[in-house]
């Protein structure tokens, strides 16, 4: 083969996906057609990769989460959800009665993945056909792919409830036995991702790798094996990969930078010099000077495509000079076939000149000590455990319709806003009949928490069709950060102060933080981080001050993505760390001593980042908490400023009990025995747009009863 990619979206390029999921959930479709769907889509995904010309199809199709399939592949199932109406699901998103499995971010990316349990009586055993039917229905359309599965390696060491790799060798017999069966159904090729690999492992890690493909590459009469290792440089993992019998090693050449062509020792190399993580153009020339110094190389994609959205030729509305930059996942692919055909008739390429870019600049802001703070802040009058929620509220059909109608001309902007104030009172309302301490306007008016910020920001552009997966069914249209970044005029003050004047209630301004802006945006690759994220705080900055100015007393500034961004490697986190914590303090400290600044992080191992939340010295900081059992309040230790651990899992459709919310508030008391009770807030753990009212409103209206039988006993 010369021409690879190494996974592809999948939710659909109209988010068929999405909408079967959505649908099979809400029991309007079937099992049987949810499937039909799915087989539609991998249908189109192989006809259309091999109409670009694509020569090795990868298989990577998942209804959910990919690593959530492993873990069912090998029978990881934890016990109480065998019994579920369909178990597979259960553990994505629980059943009444029955939380779903811990979910967290995929490395330093947006995705999410389900966190497999598993345990010392686990049975492994092969009970998924899922890549074998794959394999058979690929065949029956005339296609051969290449089954791409999680490996054995990641697989255990992003599992719960044992010590890493007690159980790679149980698992490595089912992986062994699957490449059996995946060899008697003539398949060529199989892909093992690792990306595991390229963080930082300990020798007995790395050992239990080699012990790993010793064992996988010495299985009798099995496909050839490729092992990819993306998001950094394979680094030590590299040698022990080599040193086995596999034929194939995939590598990052964007984040890892050159290897050294010896260190394959006769392997294909799989040389990742398209980008699977951002929208820009591939410098082919560039790209084709990467690729000299080695021999026996495929042409591939950095990673997975799955980061990237469908199609640029959809997006007629963007900018040509800025269209003509960028590339989405059909053209990364038309990239690599270009490249895998232009060096095989022997071009070579030119390194691209280095970028001249602005310099980071170093500043750290500091507000006054929080007990100055705190005392201002009493104005408040706030009760013991304090209820609030952390932004937004369901964005309902009426809300999306309303939206779309004023971007398609067909509702006037007078019109819009009327619905938008219509909808804040409501929210409004419905918060202080279920008694919530400190309420919200619901952000009605927003699509999304980084969107919004960048069609009202200069430097920005926005797709109207470029939908990346999240998690399961959702899905964020990531911003395109392509020129310096200006906040020409206020963009909150508005309905904050509307939905302020409707109660006497405090009611929070709502912000996203700089590093998560960034984050959660295609930046330009010519641009350091650090600068655009400084570029950034400069602009929340000012909305926090004009928020403050305004009468708004409580102002959230979200860094959800703070643990996200940090490099994998450990030698490069302490200077992320501070630099992203003094980009926090930047934004925030134009706010005055008496406006409470809170904060937000979620779904991202923030435990890992416990001393940077310390450092942005933040107010009050929630958390999620729900899904993680409350893991991260040991890792804080003595902290001192208010704490909210999120409650109530938003990312199930699960009401919790009043009894399992007072009992979680309750553990998280005798957890932090020096956190007064006035520091601790009750909260969901992330906003609630992707909930409907049915849901959320009894879900609230249980945490306030909780937070109250609690003030009683206090």
């Amino acid at each position: 083969m010369k021409s690879t990619i190494l996974g592809y979206p999948r939710i659909g390029p109209n988010r068929e996906l999405k909408q079967a999921l959505e649908a099979y959930w809400n029991a309007r479709i079937d099992r049987t057609e949810l499937d039909r769907v799915g087989a539609r889509l991998r249908s189109r995904t192989w006809q259309r990769l091999a109409e670009l010309g694509l020569e090795a199809l990868p298989a990577a199709f998942s209804e959910y989460d990919h690593v959530l399939d492993a873990a069912v592949m090998l029978d990881a199932v934890p016990e109480r959800y065998r019994a579920a109406v369909d178990p597979y699901f259960a553990m994505a998103r629980g059943e009444d009665g029955l939380p779903p499995l811990r979910m967290t971010k995929w490395f330093d990316t947006n995705y999410h993945y389900i966190v497999p349990e598993i345990g010392p009586d686990t049975k492994f055993r092969l009970v998924s056909e899922k890549p074998l039917r794959e394999v058979r229905e690929a065949r029956a359309l005339g296609h051969r792919v290449r089954p791409v599965l999680v490996g054995p390696v990641t697989l255990l060491l992003l599992a719960e409830g044992i010590a890493p790799l007690e159980r790679l060798d149980d698992a490595v017999e089912v992986y062994a036995e699957l490449l059996a069966a995946l060899r008697a159904e003539g398949v060529e090729w199989v892909q093992l991702d690792e990306p595991a690999l390229v963080a930082d492992r300990t020798p007995a890690e790395l050992e239990a790798a080699r012990r790993a493909y010793d064992r996988l590459s010495g299985t009798a009469d099995r496909p050839r094996i490729l092992v990819a290792g993306y998001f950094g440089a394979l680094g030590d993992a590299m040698p022990v990969l080599a040193a086995t019998g596999i034929e194939a090693i995939a590598v990052d050449l964007i984040r890892g930078g050159p290897i050294d062509p010896g260190a394959m020792r006769g392997k294909t190399l799989v040389a990742g010099v398209v980008s699977g993580r951002d929208v820009w153009r591939t410098d082919l020339d560039d790209a084709l000077h990467r690729l000299q110094p080695y021999e026996n190389v495929v042409v591939s994609t950095s990673c997975s495509l799955l980061h990237v959205p469908y199609d640029l030729e959809r997006e007629t509305d963007l900018d040509p000079a800025l269209r003509a930059r960028l590339a989405f996942a059909e053209q990364k692919v038309a990239e690599v076939v270009e490249l895998a055909d232009r060096l095989a008739r022997g071009e070579r390429g030119a390194p691209a000149p280095l970028p001249t870019a602005p310099a980071a600049t170093s500043r750290d802001e500091r507000r006054s000590p929080y007990p100055v703070r705190a005392a201002a802040q009493a104005r408040l009058g706030l009760p013991a455990l304090p209820v609030t929620t952390i932004g937004s509220f369901p964005q309902t059909g009426d809300l999306r319709a309303a939206r779309a109608a004023l971007t398609a001309g067909r509702m006037r902007q007078q019109e819009y806003d009327d619905r938008i104030a219509a909808e804040i009172e409501h929210v409004i309302r419905v918060q202080e009949r279920l008694g919530l301490d400190v309420l919200v306007h619901g952000e009605p008016e927003r699509n999304d928490m980084v969107q919004y910020f960048a069609e009202h920001l200069d430097g920005f552009a926005t797709t109207r069709h470029g939908w990346v997966q999240s998690y399961g069914s959702r899905c964020t249209r990531p911003p395109i950060l392509h020129g310096n970044v200006r906040r020409s005029a206020p963009i909150t003050v508005q309905w904050a102060t509307y939905a302020q004047s409707l109660t006497d209630k405090p009611v929070k301004g709502m912000l996203t933080g700089p590093v998560t802006i960034v984050a959660w945006s295609f930046v330009r690759r010519d641009l350091p981080l650090r600068a655009v994220v400084e570029q950034v705080a400069d602009a929340v900055s000012g909305e926090v001050r004009d928020l403050a100015d305004a009468g708004i007393g409580i102002i959230q500034v979200d860094e959800p993505a703070l643990r996200e961004l940090m490099p994998l490697r450990r030698d490069e986190q302490q200077e992320y760390l501070d630099w992203a914590v003094q980009a926090y303090r930047t934004a925030t400290a134009g706010a005055g001593d008496a406006t409470q600044i809170h904060t937000h992080l979620c779904y991202s191992d923030a435990s890992d980042v416990a001393g940077a939340i310390d450092g942005l010295d933040a107010d009050v900081t929630t958390i999620e908490s729900a899904r993680s059992g409350g893991r991260v309040l040991a890792a804080l230790g003595d902290f001192e400023r208010g704490l909210g651990p999120g409650v109530y899992d938003i990312h199930s459709p699960r009401v919790p009990g009043v009894d399992e919310v007072a009992e979680r508030l309750a553990g998280v008391l005798r957890a932090l025995p020096g956190l007064p009770a006035d520091r601790v807030w009750v909260n969901p753990d992330c906003g609630l747009k992707t909930r409907t009212y049915e849901e959320v409103e009894p879900a609230l209206a249980n945490l306030v009863a909780a937070a109250t039988r609690l003030r009683v006993r206090l």
